[in-house]
């Protein structure tokens, strides 16, 4: 190429809201975490004092704001032919403009300024997995739990009156154990089981891609010590 021809500059694709979500990432999550106390404290006090109810009420619906001008915002600086693909491919972020408990979801977004969780190298990348996914179940199971016991306590013939009737639910629920003793009898919490079911197999299937991950890297590891001893014996008796 000539000296004096023009270079070309190649732009990544969706480059202004990769942008974007690296400046806003970090902010979404810390709203998350003030999302989920708020959340916490509306349902497990259902009859808090006039000004807590007011600063929850707060809470909830700006930090329902701040994710919508989020979604939107992202949605604009999405590349034009890219901004269906993008709200296909982000369930979880259109789903938290409708689901509070999605929103809470956001919080994992704080495991990225753990140094131990950021390296590359196979453990870490394992371990980074591990740590997300054990949060994501945590915070899933723990919303859930609230948002059931919201929707049930106040039912007829209600099983789902507190919350540990809520988290014995649902933990239950998503390992597949099912006792029956507890369950859902409104229209809402029988949604939220669905949600909770279909969750339970997404982290069932990553915890067994964990383990698998896990013993095919031992194996290698194994295999290619043993090979390095094969060859050292066999290079010792030439």
């Amino acid at each position: 190429m000539s000296p004096d021809a023009p270079s070309l500059t190649v732009t990544p694709p969706d480059s202004r809201r990769l942008a974007w979500e690296h400046r806003t990432s970090s902010t979404l999550a810390v709203l998350g975490l003030i999302f989920l106390v708020a959340y916490s404290v509306w349902v497990l006090l259902p009859q808090p004092a006039s000004w807590l109810s007011i600063a929850l009420a707060v809470v909830v619906i700006g930090t329902w704001f701040v994710f919508a001008v989020d979604m939107v915002a992202r949605i604009a600086l999405s590349d034009r032919g890219r901004r269906v693909r993008f709200v296909v491919s982000h369930p979880l972020d259109v789903l938290a403009l409708f689901l509070p408990l999605f929103r809470a979801l956001r919080v994992v977004g704080l495991l990225k300024h753990i140094p131990m969780l950021s390296g590359r190298s196979g453990s870490a990348v394992r371990g980074s997995v591990i740590a997300h996914a054990l949060i994501y179940a945590i915070i899933y199971i723990y919303v859930i739990a609230l948002a059931t016991l919201q929707a049930e306590r106040g039912a007829t013939d209600a099983t789902i009156t507190t919350f540990g009737d809520a988290l014995w639910w649902a933990l239950v629920t998503i390992t597949t154990v099912g006792y029956g003793d507890t369950y859902p009898v409104t229209g809402v919490g029988r949604f939220l089981a669905v949600l909770l079911m279909a969750g339970g197999l997404v982290i069932v299937g990553t915890a067994s891609a964990i383990v698998v991950s896990y013993i095919t890297e031992r194996v290698n590891g194994q295999r290619s010590t043993d090979d390095a001893q094969e060859s050292s014996s066999a290079s010792s008796e030439a």
